[in-house]
Formats: C-alpha cells, sequence, structure tokens
C-alpha cells in the first residue's frame, strides 16, 4: 500500500480521479514520450497532405455559370473555400494493424473503422502503462468512454464498393459505438461503455463523463480518450467551406495572424481510478484530476457561435468541483483552434473566470498542441490532457508555437494572460501545480476538467519484500510472451535495445540506466505484462547474458539460456501441474549442495527432514548431501533412498514457495512416500519412518536378484520372459519402457534376448528384486515396523501406481506400503488415467529427470527440477521457465522476492501491423488450395479464404476458431465451403468440435 508522503498536496482526495496509464498515437509522436519531446522542442508535426490520402481537387458536383466571367469568378471563389485542404497533422500507416494480436481476421479488419482498431491497440498499450493486465480487468466494472465524430472509414469504403461493399462484418465494423464495445468486449470488461460525440469537445466530455461514472460507483476504473482520422477529402472541405481551416496550415492560437485551425489525427487514452482506491493500490499516477464541469451555450447569435457566458460558467463550475480558486491554477490548456471569432471568446472567458482573480505579476500562462498537433477534433480534449501530465511530470511548460504578437482582440497583459512560448519551469513550481484543460465543441458544448501533479507517495512494496528471498545470487528470468513466434522475437528485440541503453557500471551496481536493475526489469514483465500464447523466457545472471539471451531470441536461434514454448489454450487458467516423485535413479554426487546454499527454502526442509529421519538412521542427512567429493555412502539403499525422498519433498517445498502448486502428485516406488507427504497424506515423521524401514529392510533381500530397463512395451517384454519362472514385470513406465526383476540368471537370458532382438536394454543400479515375489521374504517384518504410520486426508489428489486410480489419503496404511514394495509399479497406466481426468502438464521433483520421458511418451508435457551437474538456482530457474511457457503460473511477487524489485516503465507492446483496407482481402478462389481431397489441407485452406488470409501459411492452426476471427456467421460459411468441396454434411456445431 502507498501512503501519501510530505508534500504540498493538502486536499481531500475523496472525489478526485487518479491517471494511473495513458497512451496516445499522435501526429509524429507514436507514444506519450515522442509527444513530450515534440512538444518540448516546440516542433510541428503539419505537413502536406500524403499522397496515400487525397488530392484536393474541385468538388465533382456539377456547376451552372453565367458566361465567361461568371465560370471564372465561381472557380475562384470554390479554390478560396478550398484552401487549407492541402494541410494536415497525419499518422504514419493508419491502414496498418495488428489484427491477428486482436484475434480478428483479415477479412473483418478490412471491415473495420480504422478509428476501433486504432482504439484496440491504444487500448492494450494504456494497460501496459498503467502495469495491469487484462485478467486483472476481465468481468470486473471498467467503463470504456470514447470520444469520436468521425466515420471517413465507412464513407470511403460505400464510394468504392456501394451495396456491394456490405458484409456481414459491416454493422460492427463502422458503427461508430464499437469503437468502446470493441475495447470493452478485448478486456471481457462490464462497466459501461459508449462512444461520446459532443462535436469537438467529445473526448474531454468522455474524461468526464467517466469521472462522474467513477464518483457515482458505476465503474472502479475506466479507460476515458479519444480518436480521430482524416481518411476522406470530405471533412477537409467541408471544414474548409464552413471557414474553419487555416488557408496555410498554421494555427496561430492567440496571435494577430490567426486565420483558423489545421486538422490533425489521431487518439489518446488515459486509465482512470478513484485516487483513494489507486493510492491504497500502489499505483503509478501521472496525475489527479480535480473536477470538471459541461455545459453548453444554449442559444446565441448562431448554432456555432461560441459564448462567453458559457465558457466562463463551465470555468467557474469546474474549478468549484475541484475546490481550487482561480488564483491557483498556473497554466490552462486552451481549445485554442486559432481562429479569428473563437480565440478572442475564449480569452475572454478565461479573463473573467481566471484572470479577474490574478496580479499583473501572476498572469495565467496558455498554450494549445493544436500549434504542434492540428486539431484533433473528436480527439482535442484528450490530446490536450495528455500535454498537461506531461508537463506535470517533466515540471516544465512547453511552448504553444506560432505566437508572435496577440490577436487585437485579446488584450493579454489587460486580461492577466500571457501565452507560454518557450521550455521552461512551472511559474510557482513550489505551490501545487495545476492545470486546466478546455475543449469546446462546434455546437456549444463546453468540457473544463482541473489537473493537478500526482501527490508524492511512499512507492508500495513490489516484490514480495515481506518475505525471505527464495534463493541468493543474481540469476533471475526475463519472460516475455506473443501471440506469434514473430510477435515474441519482435518483443525481445524491442527490449534488446531498451535493455542495451543500461551502461555496463550501471548493472553491474544493480541498476541499468534510469535507475533500472535488471530485477526490475523481470518484475515488471512478470508480473505487469499479459502472459500471451507464445512464450519466452531468458534465464541470465549479467547484463551481458541477458543481452545475448535477447539476441538469440529476437534472430530465432537457439540459447541454452532461453527456454520458449507455447501455453495451452487455456494459458494461466490451466490447472497446476501434476508432481511426479521418481524412484531410484535421480541421484548424483553434490545433488543438493548448491542448493542448500542458494534456497532458505530448501536448506530449511533439508533441517526438517533430517530431524524427521534422526531416529531412524545413525548418519547425518545434511553431511551425505553436502558430500562433493567422496559418495560412496550414497551406494547404500538405507541411505540413498532416505535422502532422495528428502531432496524430493524439499524440491516440492521449493516449488510451492514459488507459487507452484499441484493440481496432483503421483509417485514411482518409493517415490510414492514422497508424493505422499507432498500430499498431506503423511506427515514428514511417518514419511521418515517408511523411507528408512523400507530401506533398511530391503538390505535382506540384496544378492537373490535385479532389475532391467528395457525398451519394449509390456507385451513384447511379457513374451521376452516366456518360459521364465523367474522374472517378472516390475514396472510398466511407458508404452516402450518396462522394467524387469528377478533373479540374476533369469535377467541374464531376457536381457539376452532383448539383444537378440535389438531393443535397447541396461541394468538398473539396485542389488535385489523389488516389485516381485522377492519381497515377500520381508512382509511381516514390514509390517509390523510400518504399523505406526499414521495415514490422514491429503489437501491434494494422489494418484496411487498401485492401483492406477486416485487413493485416500486414509488408505494409506503399512499394508499399502507393503503393496507398494511387493506389487508391480504401473506408472504408465495412472499417468494415462491421469490425462484422462483433465491434467496436461507433469513437474518431476528430483534432482534429476527419470521419468520425464515416460510421461511425454503418453501423452503428457513434462518438466524436470535439477539436472546431473546442474543443482542450483540457473536450473531451478530454467525448469521455471519451462513450466511457464507451458502454461504454469508461478507467483512471481515470491520468485523475486528479496530482489527490492519494482515496476520499471518498459517498452511497449511491440505490435507486427501490416495493411488492412477495403478491396485488398485475399479472394476466396485465390485461396481455395489443391483440387486433390486431402481432407486437412482443405479444411484449412477454406478456413484461410473465409478469414480473408491470402495463404494458407497464415492460418494458426495452434488457435482456436474464436482467437482466429471466426463469428457465427463465418463459421457457417465455412461449414458450407467444406460440405461442398469434401461433399460432407456437417454442420457448424459438428464442425467446430
Amino acid at each position: 500500500m502507498s501512503t501519501v508522503a510530505d508534500s504540498a498536496w493538502h486536499h481531500d482526495v475523496h472525489d478526485s480521479v487518479a491517471v494511473i496509464g495513458f497512451s496516445c498515437r499522435l501526429p509524429g509522436a507514436r507514444t506519450p514520450e515522442e509527444f513530450w519531446r515534440l512538444l518540448s522542442e516546440g516542433a510541428d508535426a503539419v505537413t502536406s497532405v500524403p499522397e496515400d490520402r487525397w488530392t484536393p481537387r474541385q468538388s465533382d458536383a456539377p456547376r451552372q455559370s453565367d458566361g465567361e466571367y461568371g465560370a471564372r469568378a465561381e472557380a475562384e471563389t470554390e479554390a478560396e473555400a478550398e484552401a487549407g485542404t492541402e494541410f494536415g497533422a497525419f499518422l504514419d500507416e493508419v491502414d496498418h494493424f495488428d489484427a491477428d494480436f486482436f484475434g480478428i481476421s483479415p477479412r473483418e479488419a478490412a471491415a473495420m473503422d480504422p478509428q476501433q482498431r486504432l482504439m484496440l491497440e491504444l487500448g492494450w498499450e494504456t494497460l501496459e502503462d498503467a502495469g495491469l493486465t487484462p485478467a486483472r480487468l476481465a468481468q470486473g466494472r471498467t467503463g470504456v468512454f470514447v470520444g469520436a465524430i468521425n466515420d471517413d472509414y465507412a464513407t470511403l469504403l460505400r464510394r468504392h464498393g456501394g451495396d456491394s461493399a456490405v458484409t456481414h462484418h459491416t454493422l460492427t465494423g463502422l458503427q461508430r459505438g464499437m469503437i468502446a464495445n470493441r475495447l470493452s468486449y478485448l478486456l471481457d470488461t462490464r462497466g459501461p461503455s459508449m462512444v461520446v460525440d459532443s462535436g469537438q469537445s467529445s473526448s474531454l466530455v468522455a474524461v468526464h463523463t467517466a469521472c462522474q461514472n467513477l464518483r457515482d460507483g458505476e465503474c472502479d476504473t475506466a479507460l476515458a480518450g479519444g480518436v480521430h482520422l482524416n481518411l476522406a477529402y470530405d471533412g477537409a472541405l467541408s471544414a474548409a467551406r464552413s471557414g474553419g481551416l487555416s488557408p496555410d496550415g498554421t494555427c496561430y492560437t492567440f496571435d494577430a495572424r490567426a486565420n483558423g485551425f489545421v486538422r490533425g489525427e489521431g487518439g489518446g487514452l488515459v486509465l482512470l481510478k478513484p485516487l483513494a482506491h489507486a493510492l491504497a493500490d500502489g499505483d503509478r499516477i501521472h496525475g489527479v484530476l480535480r473536477g470538471g464541469a459541461v455545459n453548453n451555450d444554449g442559444g446565441g447569435d448562431s448554432l456555432t457561435t461560441p459564448s462567453r457566458t458559457a465558457q466562463a460558467e463551465v470555468l467557474r463550475r469546474a474549478y468549484a468541483a475541484a475546490g481550487v480558486a482561480p488564483d491557483e491554477v498556473q497554466y490552462v490548456e486552451l481549445h485554442g483552434t486559432g481562429t479569428p471569432v473563437g480565440d478572442p471568446v475564449e480569452a475572454a472567458a478565461l479573463a473573467e473566470a481566471i484572470g479577474a482573480a490574478r496580479t499583473k505579476d501572476r498572469p495565467l500562462l496558455v498554450g494549445s498542441a493544436k500549434t504542434n498537433v492540428g486539431h484533433l477534433e473528436g480527439a482535442a480534449g484528450i490530446t490536450g490532457l495528455i500535454k498537461v501530465l506531461l508537463s506535470l511530470k517533466a515540471a516544465h511548460l512547453p511552448p504553444s508555437r506560432n505566437f508572435r504578437s496577440p490577436n487585437l482582440a485579446i488584450p493579454l497583459e489587460e486580461w492577466n494572460l500571457r501565452v507560454q512560448t518557450e521550455l521552461s519551469a512551472w511559474p510557482r513550481p513550489d505551490a501545487p501545480l495545476i492545470a486546466g484543460v478546455s475543449s469546446f465543441g462546434v455546437g456549444g458544448t463546453n468540457a473544463h476538467v482541473v489537473v493537478e501533479r500526482a501527490p508524492v507517495v511512499s512507492p508500495a512494496t513490489s516484490a514480495d519484500e515481506g518475505v525471505a528471498g527464495a534463493w541468493a545470487g543474481e540469476v533471475l528470468p526475463w519472460v516475455l510472451s506473443g501471440r506469434t513466434p514473430a510477435g515474441v522475437r519482435a518483443q525481445a528485440a524491442r527490449l534488446r535495445s531498451f535493455a542495451a541503453a543500461g551502461s555496463a557500471s550501471g548493472w553491474a551496481s544493480g541498476s541499468a540506466e534510469g535507475g533500472v536493475s535488471p530485477a526490475d526489469i523481470g518484475w515488471s514483465l512478470a508480473e505487469h505484462r499479459a502472459a500471451l500464447e507464445h512464450r519466452a523466457v531468458v534465464v541470465a545472471g549479467d547484463r551481458d547474458a541477458y543481452l545475448a539471451g535477447l539476441d538469440a531470441l529476437a534472430s530465432g536461434e537457439p540459447s541454452a539460456q532461453v527456454v520458449a514454448g507455447v501455453a495451452g489454450v487455456a494459458g494461466e487458467s490451466a490447472a497446476g501441474p501434476v508432481f511426479v516423485f521418481p524412484g531410484q535413479g535421480s541421484q548424483w554426487l553434490g545433488m543438493a549442495a548448491e542448493l542448500l546454499d542458494a534456497s532458505p527454502v530448501f536448506a530449511e526442509s533439508i533441517d526438517r527432514c533430517a530431524r524427521a529421519l534422526a531416529p531412524h538412521t545413525d548418519w547425518d542427512l545434511v553431511d551425505v548431501l553436502r558430500d562433493t567429493e567422496d559418495g560412496t555412502v550414497l551406494e547404500r539403499a538405507e541411505v540413498l533412498q532416505p535422502a532422495l525422498w528428502a531432496v524430493m519433498v524439499s524440491l516440492a517445498r521449493v516449488w510451492r514457495s514459488l507459487g507452484v502448486v499441484p493440481s496432483a502428485v503421483v509417485g514411482h516406488s518409493q517415490g510414492e512416500i514422497a508424493a505422499a507427504c507432498v500430499a498431506g497424506a503423511l506427515s514428514l515423521e511417518d514419511g521418515a519412518r517408511l523411507i528408512a524401514v523400507r530401506s533398511r529392510l530391503a538390505a535382506a533381500l540384496i544378492g537373490r536378484g535385479g532389475l532391467a530397463s528395457i525398451g519394449a512395451s509390456e507385451e513384447r517384454a511379457a513374451e521376452l520372459l516366456a518360459a521364465r519362472d523367474d522374472v517378472w514385470i516390475a514396472a510398466v513406465n511407458g508404452p516402450g519402457a518396462t522394467v524387469v526383476g528377478g533373479s540374476l540368471e533369469g535377467l541374464a537370458e531376457v536381457t539376452a534376448r532383448a539383444e537378440a532382438a535389438g531393443l535397447r536394454h541396461r541394468a538398473v543400479a539396485t542389488a535385489y528384486a523389488s516389485h516381485t515375489p522377492h519381497v515377500e521374504a520381508i512382509r511381516e517384518e514390514f509390517l509390523r515396523l510400518a504399523a505406526p504410520v499414521a495415514p490422514r486426508a491429503g489437501d491434494v489428489p494422489m494418484y496411487s501406481t498401485v492401483t492406477t486410480a486416485p487413493v485416500a489419503g486414509e488408505a494409506l496404511d503399512a499394508e499399502y506400503w507393503y503393496r507398494n514394495l511387493r506389487e508391480q509399479v504401473r506408472f504408465h497406466d495412472t499417468v494415462q488415467n491421469l490425462i484422462a481426468d483433465g491434467n496436461s502438464l507433469f513437474l518431476e521433483s528430483s534432482s534429476h529427470p527419470v521419468l520425464t520421458t515416460a510421461v511425454q511418451d503418453t501423452g503428457g508435457l513434462a518438466v524436470g527440477t535439477l539436472r546431473r551437474g546442474e543443482g542450483g538456482t540457473r536450473r531451478l530457474l530454467l525448469s521455471l521457465a519451462e513450466l511457464w511457457v507451458r502454461g504454469a503460473a508461478p507467483d512471481w511477487a515470491r520468485v523475486f522476492a528479496g530482489t527490492g524489485a519494482r515496476r520499471a516503465e518498459l517498452p511497449g507492446r511491440a505490435f507486427l501491423r501490416r495493411r488492412h483496407w477495403f478491396g485488398t482481402v485475399a479472394s476466396p478462389a485465390a485461396t481455395a488450395g489443391a483440387t486433390s481431397l486431402d481432407v486437412v489441407h482443405q479444411v484449412r485452406a477454406q478456413a484461410a479464404a473465409v478469414l480473408g488470409h491470402t495463404t494458407v501459411a497464415e492460418l494458426d492452426t495452434g488457435r482456436t476458431f474464436k482467437d482466429l476471427g471466426f463469428d457465427s456467421i463465418s463459421l457457417s460459411d465455412l461449414c458450407n465451403r467444406v460440405n461442398a468441396t469434401l461433399g460432407t454434411r456437417l454442420s457448424p456445431a459438428a464442425l467446430f468440435s
């Protein structure tokens, strides 16, 4: 939780609204950072109209005139009326969009208003800026309020194709309300969702409406802003003929040369939350909206003539709502269109509401972003608001361009106003930095919002500082994800550029440039970015290693420190992995030594196991595990098996400490004792008793037989045992992995038969034949010594490899544990049942993978924990990475606990945009595919055609129909096409299945 630290920020937070995230796409500025650079440098983004937009021309409508003089006069009048249409401030590649990222087909993307597409990208970027993921907003009361007034794409599309341009995507693709609704759908939010159209004030009215909804409790967070794209000549022509455009393409706000505005385009979005909640949640706050007001001019000289009285009233009401006195306001971001009529009215209203309360030595500073990026009309207000937020963050005010001398109707000095003409500090930096933002609609709807710099807060705890670190050392994961492998590579390249900006000396001391440490970057990527399907992790401990890993990932090259994979469709909502505990075979000298020093959780668990084993052994567990030179003690079964049990149980404790919680547990042979302890069905003390008894009594069997592994199915292995009554199948681990046990003579003959048949085989490192009739010799003694064990109901399902089914904890008595040693280990069948019950991911909790191949051969995804020679943090984190890329969801706060990591400002999503425009969608015939009846190819080819892909290769067959962009109509279309091609009679439901 954050707390307000000592500062000049004193007012009540009850009605104030915090801006906790923002994004923008503006002419000459793709991000807020680039926008600030443009503003602070006083740059001009106005250009001639790009070639891909329109060519200024006379109207296509026929004209009638009286004679040559009349025709010439009419042409001159028309040319004058159209002056200014050749200028504007434009976005690059407005026809490009990453449709695949948002699960939209190329065909639907081409039918969508690019304003919808831009708002989807801005929404995603705003959440990333706020450090939130869609999952955290999903099904919550997040409202979406978007100002938009333009429909140019609908004009162009219908002009291009007439009625034939209308498809089943047209209704949603061109309806203006969908600009907001699509964003709500993307984020799965349940708050109000609406487009606001109050003319040129729309986006600021949308922000005010969002604030009111937050105060009224209709939503708990809100996305608010606006979007405006100038795609058709008609809009420029109508603005010119209304007398609003500057003929020289320059906005001279409050200047004597004021002759109209120049059109701009783009969009912006802010994420809003009640200030009290933002402080409690530890959000980073860009600024605070103290209050605001909206009104209308009412009747006046004309519909479009602004009213000084109404504008002054909206100012007074806004500052009254904010609890701010007029002389506390240091700056106002003007509507400031630079029109001869509008500017004097706006200035007079400011003078009446604010200037009159000031002294000559403290004039109100004013300026307008329209002098930099043009008039964004429906998105003008949000542009001004973001400019103010950036000015508050920088503690500087940027210059307003194109001001030389005031409009004669605006006596600035008399009215205590002054245009900000240079980059400078706020006039009273020690006082609260308070600004206003104005936006007025052509129909008289006026809006004003009061903004204050964010309070200085004591930062919230980020990575779990209240918990001991999971390990010592500097090795940490950096996680990335995308919708496609190309998306992950692009994100890696962008992060690499960001990380490379950190100086080597800064990283060596724990921080990159700007005070950002590797832990900060790792924590921010893991906790504050959405985990998408395609995933990759770089595990490293120093700057060069991180950069090398990112280089490899960006170029698609393999690297030992990079793990990549694809999570299941369910992603983070998938159940946790099944914990797997093997029998013998995972041991190696020094298998726990490194982790004993690196992981306090592991060391504490080993210590508990040592105390539990002490009454039953004459050796010290910790000494055995720390031994890295001799290793002979591990050759004794009565030492090896308890040591393996302790390591397996303790590794499971480490996994749980990282938030990796098992959906079920399964053990192989003696591994079932560890599984029962982890499931909660046995106490640690009972587990220690059982493993000690089991390993000690097995010594009586030594020398009578052994075990051998054969690379064959159970049925094929049984054939090898023909005519032998002293060898039996001891374990079936996988479809091609069987263990046989029995007399040494019998094993020699069976393995010779396997050799002759070309089957792989090897002796298992044990001197007795467990899971065979040999075990019956120790039955009575085993039951007597195991009798004190008190099993209980567990808290995690345990699947028995004796019965292949879930087993109740209470059933794990001495008799069960004798069966565990005597009967066949039916691991393969048990894993099959686990998979059938919905488990797909398996984690082997051992010092070296023994059963992962068997699990994978059975159909599961398997990950190990440690490996021979790799017993420390790096290998554990690589295994954690393997889990995450396959859909597991660790608790990143615990992973980064003790690192001091805090959220960093990272580069945003690397969208992979491509052109989507009407008339460019692939023809269905072009992708119909081969003429042969290759069913798989035909279905994929028809799907690509329906969705509008140019080739079958563009279709990601690993994604669901929904994620590919199918809806009920396009799915029905696919069904009809498949039936026609294959001669089938499938229903859409059957095809979906």
